[in-house]
This record gives structure tokens, sequence and C-alpha cells, in this order.
């Protein structure tokens, strides 16, 4: 594997870069992949079966500094927009770039799902509107993302099968992970209309999302079938198929928990009983396809490692779709109570951790020598 070389004493922060405003030109929404996967692993380290302060502190904590770096990013990227606008306006016909959009409402749903998590027992019943706020803001860009970003795709983009990847779905599944954190949001309402807003906005969510990524999945078997794999670059996007499955079987058993009280309380109590067997149903159906694509990331994996993977940005792409796998297979053993969802669960979450101090040291490490902010958008331009 190509390795990043470590941190060493004198070495100039920005090294790379021939003037540290470089870090705001060059900055592009890749960066909220970080976001993710970061927010990701506090919210499964924080639902794994075991009772453990110190752990749960921990997680906490990850989430609070997963903040700071959301607020930094989107301040450096707005940055950008003010700074350098005709350059930033470039990424709306970058083919791979423009993907990346996706990443700044699934980062924000991480940081959302950690109110309801942390930030309830913590600060109390005032952090819930906050979260409502925050959710329905996420809601309208993941709504954006899903529409314009496919839109540009055909109508001003250069795409073709053969070097096509699963970044294809970014823009499309922050819709879905907006629609699972709706599942969570929608019990704590305290008005019974407002969670039947929510939740059945959220089965809106989860239905404008799941279809169209599976649509590009079926694409995505047939590019690989026919071309073999991406380029070692983009070795990581193997995993990113995982995101829309465990996404979606996320949502379909957290909406479905919640249905029956919910559409009791609204005088449809017969359809909530439905959408909770649909949802648990749903739900493992999901995961089981989420099992075959998990093995088939791992078996490509190990034929990149053999070969070895330059480090980028993209390298996120291995922890946020593991980490909504392994909430998915969490809630399924909190769900049915079978020992082998548990002991799964903590296995995928042992795994995602590790996955994610190996990417943030290295993150760290190119973002310190400035090697990280490249911006492929204006790659050919002269500074």
């Amino acid at each position: 594997m190509t390795c990043t070389h470590s941190v060493k004493p004198g070495i100039k922060p920005f090294s790379h870069l021939h003037h540290p405003r470089e870090t705001i030109r060059q900055f592009t929404p890749n960066w909220f992949a970080a976001t993710m996967g970061t927010g990701v692993l506090a919210l499964a380290l924080a639902q794994l079966p075991v009772s453990n302060p110190g752990l749960h502190a921990f997680a906490e904590g990850l989430w609070l500094f997963n903040i700071v770096l959301f607020v930094l990013f989107t301040a450096m990227y707005a940055a950008r927009w003010v700074m350098f606008f005709d350059e930033a306006r470039r990424i709306f016909g970058h083919s791979t770039v423009s993907m990346f959009f996706g990443t700044i409402p699934m980062g924000l749903a991480t940081i959302i799902n950690g109110f309801l998590l942390f930030g309830l027992p913590r600060w109390g019943d005032g952090v819930i509107h906050l979260a409502e706020v925050l959710w329905w803001l996420d809601v309208a860009m993941s709504l954006a993302c899903g529409v314009l970003i496919p839109y540009m795709m055909f109508t001003r983009q250069e795409h073709s099968i053969d070097q096509m990847t699963a970044v294809w779905l970014l823009p499309v599944v922050a819709a879905e992970v907006a629609a699972a954190s709706g599942g969570l949001l929608a019990p704590h309402l305290a008005d019974a209309h407002l969670q039947l807003v929510v939740l059945v906005t959220s089965y809106v969510l989860w239905a404008f999302s799941l279809p169209v990524a599976f649509s590009i999945l079926t694409i995505l078997l047939l590019r690989m079938a026919l071309h073999k794999l991406p380029h070692e670059n983009m070795a990581a996007s193997s995993w990113l198929a995982l995101g829309p499955i465990g996404t979606g079987a996320l949502g379909m058993l957290l909406l479905g928990a919640d249905a029956p009280a919910i559409f009791a309380a609204n005088g449809l109590s017969g359809i909530g009983e439905i959408a909770a067997g649909l949802g648990l149903v749903a739900g493992i159906t999901l995961w089981g396809f989420g099992l075959w694509w998990m093995l088939i990331a791992l078996l490509i994996t190990v034929r990149y490692l053999r070969a070895g993977i330059p480090f980028n940005l993209g390298w996120w792409g291995f922890t946020f779709p593991l980490g909504v796998y392994s909430l998915a297979t969490l809630k399924l053993a909190s769900t049915l109570s079978l020992t082998f969802f548990s002991v799964f669960g903590c296995l995928l979450v042992a795994m995602l951790a590790v996955m994610w101090l190996i990417v943030a040291k290295r993150t760290v490490q190119g973002a310190w020598r400035g090697e990280l902010f490249v911006s492929p958008c204006i790659a050919g331009l002269k500074k």
C-alpha cells in the first residue's frame, strides 16, 4: 500500500502550497466526507450493546469535534465562493467533484442525529427545536442535490459508462440519509400532527432516493462486468454502494419502529401496524443485499491493496457506508433480540473505528503539508 510519511518536526504547514490562501482556493466539498465518517462513527459507538460510560463520553466528544469540523469546512467553502467565485462555479461542470455536493447534507445529518442522541440528555428538550430546524434545512439541501446534480449530468457534464464509479450515488443518497434522520426526529416532536408530517416526509424522501440509487447500482454492476474495476484512485468507491443499501435498511427500520404510535395518534392505527411490518421485512431484506455488496467490496479492496492505493480524500468512502450498515445491523439486533446481529454489529463498528483511525491520521498528515488541497476543477489553471 502506498503510504504517506509521518509529519516530522520542522516540516512547515502547507509546504506543498505556494501560499496558505490556496487552502481556500483549492477547497472542495470532498472534505465534507470526513464529517460523514466522523459523525457516523460517533453514532455507532454510542449505540453499541454495551454499557460503558467512557465509550459513550468518547463518542459524544467525537460528535462535538465533528460539529467543529463541519463549521470549519462550511466557512472555508463559503470563503472560496466569495474570494474565488469564477473558479468555484467550475464545479458544476466537473463530472466527479460535483457529486460531492451530496456529502454536505449527509454530514449535517450525522450532527442532527447527534443532537437527539447526545444533546437531548445533556441540554434538554431545547435541542429538539434546533434539530427540527436543521433537519428541514437538510431536507431542502438533499432534494436540491438529488435533482440538480443529475440534471447537470444530463445537460452540461461529460460522462461515459467506462468512466462511471459509485460516486454517482452521492447526490441522490442524501435524501435517504435525511429520511433516516427524520425517523429519529419524529417521535421527539410534541405535536402529533407534526410527527405525522415528518414521518410521511421521511417516507417520501426514502422513495425519492432509493429507486434512483438502485438504478445506478444496476448500471454500476454492468459497468464493472464490462470494463472491470475503476482506477486505483477510486478504490474506495467500491464501498459507496453499501451506503444506499445500509441507509435504506436503517431508514425503514427507524420509520417502521415509530409508525404505529404516530399513525395511531392521527387516527390511522391500521396503517401504522402495516408500516411496522413492512419496515422490518424491508430492513432485513436490504441488510441481506448489503451483506453481498460488503463481501464484494472486501474482495475488491484486497485486490487494490496488492497493487497499492494512493491516499486521497476518497478514502473517507470506506467509512460512512460501513457506518450506516453497522447502525442497521445494531438496529436489527435491538429489534429482533438476536445475538448474531449484536456480535456482527460490534465487529462492524470495530472495523469502522480502525478504518477511521487510519484515514483520519493520513488526512491530518496530508492537510498539514497541503497535499490534499487540490481542486480538479481548476487543476489546469495557472495559479
